[in-house]
This record gives structure tokens, sequence and C-alpha cells, in this order.
């Protein structure tokens, strides 16, 4: 912590230490860390109905304040933990004083339960309730709206779903979810980036998008033909972030004012990262810690130590790790291509704090796949030969501010169609200089190449596929219904990149 300055600092330390033994003795939750379980007086398991509510609240960042939204669950803090054998069930209220629809990402609901706008499933009114009852899978996961650019202005949540296995492990649950701040409205966001640009159809008028549907052909990417159409980008220099955030937040705090959770002397946690960003890919700093690897967008993995971890938009990590007896120990989320950071501080009973700086000492890398290479699932797909292999060009640049998949721009799109039954191949080729977080609802996909190398990597929800290069997923359809697929990067989104996975005979 030297290195970071020996000046104490008043934070927020209203976080128990409690371990896992306290937890089953007490059925009391931690009071700012995730709950281990709800307290014993319920009605049997997985028949309790939980309300979440959505609303709006005032934030400090900084000493300023900005009216942003929320996601209120039952006991009164952000989001929903369920305990094994609980089934989602659940009443959101809209009280956010406009429509919203939120998304349950990476849960394998109905495909009506999901959470996306489609006309057969619209938008929940200011004031309405919805009802949604599903059987949840375990493990890290998170929940925000679909409905515009809601999402930008904090209307997310963890959503975290216990395993028996969490029950036996004696150690302590943190779960640190990031955000990018502005004190800008989305809107204003968006018309910075496509402000004299055109957007979608002023890249259809150029010819751009017509030029890389020319290259989703078998074998384009190595074809004359196929890079003479990457070239046409207006912009061919690597671009990390589209936006100049005023901040980024680590559990709603910045370093000025960090989340301090005080920790059991030499034991053991359990740290369940989130990016919650809507343009920002971090590295996650454990500093001195050293941590392991044990699940991915909430499917285990085969143990992978690291100190230093790529974190893409939208995806999540399960880190376990050993702390030693004494001390203060910050976690840094790094932001990608800058200086800046944010993070939370690790610090057992009686630790004294020192202040963080919110800047590191250089520029942090871009977010790549080094970590994605090391990643095995624990229960891989079975070994099976693809029925159906689609292929998608990923384009754009920014400018015109507009991206694209095979050419086209949401929602005048050509679905992705696979039946059920069907082994699903989608092999993503990014023909532009940014990367894209791609994420398909309603399945849990399996990592299967990079760069045309076959690997047998994590099964997860959402895969970072880096700028001119190309990652390819495989899939069971086994979820019947109409299923978005799209960069998570917001503005991305906004501007064109979605698509659609669809099912035969769907109404």
């Amino acid at each position: 912590m030297g290195r970071d300055g020996q000046a104490a600092i008043q934070v927020n330390e209203n976080r128990a230490l409690q371990t896992r033994r306290q937890i089953l003795a007490s059925g009391v939750a931690i009071a700012g860390t995730m709950p281990m379980m709800r307290a014993a007086a319920v009605p049997e398991r997985g028949t309790e109905k939980l309300r979440l509510v959505a609303g709006t609240r005032v934030l400090s960042v900084n000493g300023r304040t900005s009216r942003v939204f929320n996601l209120i669950g039952p006991n009164g803090k952000p989001g929903i933990t369920l305990a094994p054998g609980d089934r989602f069930h659940v009443d959101l209220t809209n009280q956010a004083g406009t429509s919203t629809i939120i998304h349950w990402h990476g849960q394998l609901p109905p495909w009506k339960q999901d959470g996306f706008p489609w006309p057969q499933t619209p938008p929940i009114p200011a004031g309405d309730t919805h009802s949604y009852d599903y059987a949840p899978i375990a493990g890290t996961y998170w929940m925000h709206s679909h409905q515009g650019m809601q999402e930008q202005s904090l209307m997310s949540a963890p959503l975290i779903v216990h395993s028996a296995e969490d029950l036996r492990a004696d150690r302590q649950e943190v779960v640190l979810m990031l955000h990018d701040f502005s004190f800008k409205t989305p809107e204003e966001l968006l018309a910075g980036l496509t402000k004299s640009n055109g957007g979608p159809s002023a890249m259809a008028k150029s010819g751009m998008g017509s030029a890389m549907n020319m290259a989703s052909g078998e074998g384009a990417m190595k074809t004359g033909s196929a890079m003479a159409a990457m070239k046409m980008e207006s912009d061919m220099k690597m671009n990390l972030n589209d936006i100049d955030y005023d901040a980024f937040l680590a559990n709603d705090r910045t370093l000025t004012d960090p989340d301090v959770i005080r920790t059991e002397p030499g034991g053991r946690v359990l740290l369940r990262l989130i990016n919650g960003a809507c343009s920002t890919g971090f590295w996650i700093d454990l500093g001195e810690l050293t941590g392991t690897v044990i699940a991915a967008d909430g499917h285990p993995v085969r143990p992978v130590r690291g100190t230093r971890l790529p974190l893409a938009i939208a995806q999540r990590l399960d880190v376990v790790i050993d702390l030693p007896r004494n001390g203060a120990y910050p976690i840094f989320a790094h932001v990608e291509g800058k200086r800046a950071r944010t993070g939370i501080i690790l610090a057992a009973s009686g630790a004294s704090v020192s202040r963080l700086t919110a800047e590191a000492a250089e520029n942090a890398p871009p977010v790549d796949l080094s970590l994605e290479h090391r990643l095995e699932a624990v229960a891989p797909l079975a070994p099976r030969a693809p029925d159906v292999t689609h292929r998608v060009i990923l384009a754009g640049g920014m400018s015109p501010y507009a991206w694209s998949m095979n050419g086209q721009f949401w929602p005048e799109i050509t679905p992705l169609m696979v039946a059920s039954g069907q082994r699903v191949a989608i092999e993503m080729v990014n023909a532009s200089m940014m990367a894209h977080p791609m994420h398909l609802h309603g399945h849990a996909f399996q990592v299967v190449a990079i760069n045309g190398t076959p690997i047998a990597g994590a099964v997860r929800d959402t895969v970072l596929v880096p700028p001119m290069g190309s990652v390819t997923f495989a899939f069971d359809a086994n979820n019947p219904g109409r299923w978005a697929f799209h960069c998570h990067n917001l503005y991305h989104m906004m501007t064109g990149m979605m698509t659609e996975v669809r099912y035969p005979g769907i109404v």
C-alpha cells in the first residue's frame, strides 16, 4: 500500500466480517457483501416470490450528484441473490417513471422471459409489474436494462445464484461490479459519437456495408478482395475507448472514497467480478495477491492462477483469493488504454487503509485473449461436429460511427436460423479496428477456436473478438425462441451491431 501513499482516509466500512460458519449460525446477510443464504424462516425452498423494483436514486460521484436508475431486490440491496434450489420467481415492479425491460444476462429462461423488447415482449410501462418464473443456473450473472440506453444510467445490478458448493465452501463472498460513468446523458454521449458522421444509413450509403458483405464469403479473409474491403474503413487506427468518461465506479464508488470490505485475517475470499460497463474493458490488478480463476461467466473452468486478469464488457470472473494474515489489499480495475482506474479494498479487521490514487503509473494495454487461451471448461460440450456453421463479419468504424454484422444494421437484418437439436457453430471475423464483446442471449456456448486454431475453451455467454481477429464458439440449439446476438458495447449495438438467432416456427 505504501506505493499509493500512507495518508489514512475516511472510507465506507459498513462491511461486517462473517465467514460461512457465522452465516449458517445466524442466518443473517452480510451488510454490503452478497448474502451467502437467506434467513431460514422462509416458505418451502424455491416457492417464495421475490420483489425487484426498478427505480431511481441520487448518486454522488467525486462530490457531484447525478440522478441514475437502480434495481433493488427484496433485501433492500441492488440485485438478487438466490440459494441452491430457488427458482427465479420474481415480480419486477417498474417505479422508474419510464418504460423499461430487464434482461437476465447469461441466464437461460424461456425466450419470452429473457427481457428483450421483441414485439411479443414489449417494455414494461411505468407503474406496472411483470412476473418471471424459471429455473436459474448457478453462478455469477447480472441484470440490466435492454430499453434504449438505460444501462448507461446504471439500470443494472448483480444476479448471483448460489450452488451447493458455495454453501460448503468456507469463504467470504465479495461482489465487485464495475461501471463507466458520465454526467452527460447517454443520448448526449451517442450524439457526440455520431455528430456529422451520419449513422447506419450513412454507412450503408457509403457502400461499406456491401463491401463488408463481400468479405463474408467462404475463405474471404484470405483473399485480396476481402482485404481491400477491410481497407475501406475510414479509420484504420485501433481505437480502445469510444467515450471519455467522467469516472469509473467499483460498487458505485471511486478511489476517492473506495468500498472497504473487512475480511478475516488469513481467510479465503471468493471475488465475483462483473464488468457492467457500457463501453469499457478493464484489467483486474490483484496487486500483491494472487488469485485462482474458477469460473467464467458463471460456468466453472479448470483453475487458472494469475495476478492480472482481462475483463471485457459484460464478462464475469469468479476468483478465489487466499489472504495473508493481516493488511489491506487493493483490488484495482485498470481501464484499457488509459491510466484511469477504480477498485475496492480488502482489509483485515483493524488494518489501516492508505490513500489510493485514481491513476496508475502508465496506460493499461488493450484487453486481450491472453486469459481466454488458458481457460478450459469443466463441463465442455459433448464432442460433435457442427450441423450448421454461421460466419459473421463484424465491421464498422469511428467515422461514420456505425457498426454492422454481415453488412447489415439492426433492425434491418436477416436472422441466423437454427433448429432444435442442432450443434451450431458461429465464426465471428472482426474486420474492424475495435474489439467487440459479443453476447448471445438464451444460450451458453463454448469457445472452440481463436484465429482459426482449435481450443477446448470456456463455456460462457460473452466473448471478446479482437481487431482483425476471429473467434468461433459452438452451442447446442436447445432453447427455442428469438434471441438477440449483439456487441455488448452499448454504442456499437445502438448503431447497428446486433442480429437475431431464431428458431423456425416462433410466433
